[in-house]
């Protein structure tokens, strides 16, 4: 059956547009693909990373319990240059600086904190290493940089450790009352009868009731 002229239209109006645009589509449709394969090859890589992360990390956890130093040292910067963008590697990176702190490395310990600080993406992490960091800010005598640290937001599961050591910087800047309110914080938050609270509340009654 021979084709109607509204259908003759029809059919060269599709061809010009196919002579006009068919290659900018199958660009796109390839492109298209590429990404969604791209996509693909991306989430199985990181599965990957996160899977030998994982495993690394459980061993590093049981050298940590062995305090073997030579372990924690190996595993903990394996996880740190390989693994770095994954969950583990701030969390390895915690370990080691705990490490190099206690045995007489604090200087390479708070470089190792402040990379948690600037990598890490969970909350607690980034908390955990900022109060550890401004603990050897302290020592170095180094009292306001403390107490910015101290200033990160933090869970409630911290707030007795941040008030206690900022009302240990505060008192170190002769600041008496903000440091008597710091450890009077510290105090209220702490776990009743808890050993470490008592500490605090020796601090507190050393400094007297301020009124």
């Amino acid at each position: 059956m021979a084709l109607d002229l509204e259908e003759q239209e029809q059919i060269a109006e599709l061809k010009q547009f196919w002579t006009q645009y068919g290659k900018l589509i199958i660009a796109c449709v390839v492109l298209a693909l590429a990404a969604f394969g791209g996509m693909k090859g991306w989430k199985h890589y990181r599965a990957t990373q996160a899977g030998e992360a994982s495993a690394l990390y459980v061993k590093l956890q049981e050298g940590v319990r062995k305090n073997d130093v030579a372990e924690i040292q190996k595993l903990g910067a394996q996880l740190v240059d390989q693994y770095g963008a994954t969950a583990y590697g701030p969390m390895a990176a915690l370990a080691l600086a705990k490490s190099e702190y206690e045995n007489g490395k604090a200087g390479v310990a708070a470089d190792r904190l402040r990379w948690v600080i600037d990598n890490a993406h969970d909350e607690e992490i980034v908390a955990l290493a900022s109060l550890r960091l401004a603990g050897i800010r302290v020592e170095e005598k180094k009292f306001d940089d403390a107490l910015k640290l101290l200033d990160t937001q933090h869970g409630a599961a911290l707030e007795t450790l941040f008030s206690d050591l900022r009302g240990d910087a505060l008192l170190a800047q002769g600041k008496i009352a903000e440091a008597r309110a710091a450890y009077r914080l510290a105090v209220e938050k702490g776990l009743p009868n808890s050993s470490y609270r008592n500490v605090v509340q020796i601090k507190l009654d050393a400094l007297g009731s301020g009124t």
